[in-house]
């Protein structure tokens, strides 16, 4: 009886160790490695509670083997999340006020990181807070995965059209555009206060209008007390707006 039991112990024994193990998809395991790498500093991983970079990535259908291009990296706060994720499978492009991330991307992480330049970006001569963008094209095809992180709101109506335009045609059929920003209440008028936040309505008719079709919507970022209409860099407000978060595809 005793070899037995000494038997069936032994024939259990890899079966419990297996079950012990980290099965976490693959992107999961690294994601969750650059969110803890030392490369972000401590004010970049204190926002990730406010951010949630883990389940906004997942939502967002990244894969680590992907081709993505994130649209205005500026600080590279998910440049340094992204990176990272793709270097041994996948490829990073970065357009669009690429210059703090330039030197960035020199560092260990950052193996298949490259920035696409584009110089086309102007002052809006509608609007004295934006910035605007002649029809263009990022020079690359079939992407995976397009993402821009609350930055709509930088550009007047006809920069915003040809920057999805742009990203639509860089997309391979199926490809996914994923979009956060700061939400104003709909219809609500363009003012010195709100003008950092959009109407999530009209994003989306304007993003459809480029060819993409809406395929689904997040919560994750959802402030039921922000009242929709401060300056999101506000005291009482920055660290707490109603983000709008949106996923189209390119049929």
């Amino acid at each position: 009886m005793t070899l037995l039991l000494s038997a069936l112990l032994l024939i259990a024994l890899p079966l419990t160790v297996f079950a012990e193990e980290d099965v976490s998809p693959p992107t999961e395991v690294k994601i969750k490695a650059a969110l803890e790498h030392e490369r972000r500093s401590v004010a970049e991983r204190e926002r990730d509670r406010n951010r949630k970079p883990l389940e906004t990535l997942e939502f967002f259908r990244l894969e680590h083997n992907q081709t993505v291009l994130e649209l205005v990296p500026g600080g590279g706060w998910y440049t340094k999340i992204l990176g990272p994720v793709l270097e041994e499978q996948g490829k990073l492009y970065l357009s669009i006020d690429t210059r703090r991330v330039a030197e960035l991307i020199k560092g260990e992480g950052f193996g298949s990181s490259e920035v696409v330049p584009f110089e086309g970006i102007t002052r809006s001569e509608t609007d004295q807070r934006r910035y605007t963008a002649p029809e263009f094209s990022f020079g690359i095809r079939k992407v995976d995965l397009v993402l821009t992180f609350r930055n709509l709101h930088n550009f007047d109506d006809i920069g915003r059209h040809n920057l999805n335009k742009a990203a639509f045609d860089a997309l391979k059929k199926g490809g996914l555009y994923g979009v956060i920003d700061h939400t104003r209440r709909h219809m609500a008028a363009d003012t010195a206060e709100s003008w950092r936040r959009m109407d999530p309505v009209q994003m989306i008719k304007e993003i459809e209008s480029a060819g993409f079709r809406l395929v689904d919507y997040s919560t994750l970022h959802y402030r039921p007390d922000d009242e929709l209409r401060y300056e999101v860099g506000r005291r009482t407000v920055t660290g707490n707006t109603d983000r709008f978060t949106f996923l189209f595809e390119k049929p």
